[in-house]
């Protein structure tokens, strides 16, 4: 099993200025590839400070020239914001910069506060005909000279320029959950992205039951990768394993809140969360907060992903988004490196 990194820019105040989070941000990756991780992950999200990523092909297309060996991803770009031939192009660009680097993961998106910006009028039956039309667009463009009449597009013949280094195109992976996503996936040819978010380890291996389940409905297509994503933290101690149990809950009540679209916001801050709105999430109580996601010390982290691993996951992704100072981010992903990742050498 391979790890990745997933992350993003995050801000809850003023406090911090992005350039100071974009530089963690670009710290992280380079060392997570110094580690020997795989992948370091970014996705698209738009006018909240919560998640900071409006374009990730510039985050990555950076990346590239800070690197030389990580692969670098969308994890993910949101299918209905993108028209295919502009997509197809940042792709082959992007890939260029990343000397051939260049993961592309596609999903529908979630959050109603971006469709509503957005797009207005998106549901989400809408967002995934549209991630179900892209794909198999963005495949014939990287062909070239295609013309496409579709629901949602329609062009005439056109070839994406710059082509992609790597041919015929990039990897493409899908971001699913219901079995309907994953059978079109792995239909498709497309690797796939899951994860259980807090929902623990019977989703882990339900997710891998549905992936299962959509390669044996298409045994003449080659067997996909699959990724889990995870929010993850490795403590030297007890007390530390505690804190980040603490704001990894508060993390997830803010993504509760975005989600929904249920609290005010001001320039682009959502109204801070108090004692009753955390009190509101009886999911995200600490003790399930640290069952659920994979937190712990080394040795604890290392059981749980032998068990991932052995349910046939390919890659496993650290989410490191988590309501923590780059310090703590840093240490953990530091004891992650040096003291889980060689058991899985």
């Amino acid at each position: 099993m391979k790890f990745s990194l997933f992350l993003h820019m995050e801000r809850y105040d003023a406090g911090k200025s992005h350039k100071e989070l974009f530089d963690e941000m670009t710290a992280l990756v380079k060392m997570a590839e110094e580690g020997g991780f795989e992948t370091a992950w970014i996705g698209e999200h738009h006018g909240m400070e919560f998640t900071i990523a409006p374009n990730p092909f510039v985050n990555l297309a950076y990346l590239a020239a800070k690197t030389s060996k990580i692969r670098l991803g969308t994890g993910t770009v949101v299918a209905p914001f993108w028209h295919p031939i502009k997509l197809a192009g940042e792709i082959g660009m992007t890939d260029l910069a990343c000397n051939g680097r260049l993961d592309v993961g596609i999903a529908r998106g979630a959050y109603s506060f971006e469709y509503e910006r957005m797009f207005p009028g998106l549901d989400a039956w809408g967002a995934g005909g549209r991630l179900r039309e892209m794909i198999p667009c963005l495949q014939q463009l990287f062909a070239g000279d295609y013309a496409h009449q579709g629901e949602y597009w329609q062009f005439p013949k056109t070839t994406p320029v710059p082509r992609p280094l790597q041919q015929p195109h990039p990897p493409l992976w899908v971001a699913a959950r219901d079995p309907n996503s994953h059978d079109y996936a792995v239909s498709q040819g497309c690797n796939v992205q899951v994860t259980s978010l807090a929902a623990g380890d019977a989703e882990v291996a339900s997710l891998m039951e549905r992936f299962n389940a959509a390669c044996a409905n298409h045994p003449d297509i080659p067997r996909p990768q699959i990724m889990m994503l995870m929010h993850t933290f490795v403590g030297a101690d007890q007390r530390e394993v505690d804190a980040a149990v603490a704001d990894l809950r508060r993390f997830y009540c803010y993504f509760s809140k975005w989600f929904k679209n249920e609290k005010p916001i001001d320039q682009g801050f959502i109204e801070p969360l108090n004692d009753d709105d955390l009190a509101m999430f009886p999911n995200y109580a600490p003790e399930l907060i640290k069952q659920n996601l994979v937190v712990g010390t080394p040795d604890e982290v290392i059981a749980r992903l032998k068990g991932y691993e052995a349910l046939g996951y390919d890659q496993y992704s650290f989410w490191i988004d988590s309501h923590m100072d780059f310090e703590r981010k840093q240490k953990s992903l530091e004891l992650f490196i040096n003291q889980v990742m060689p058991a899985f050498a």
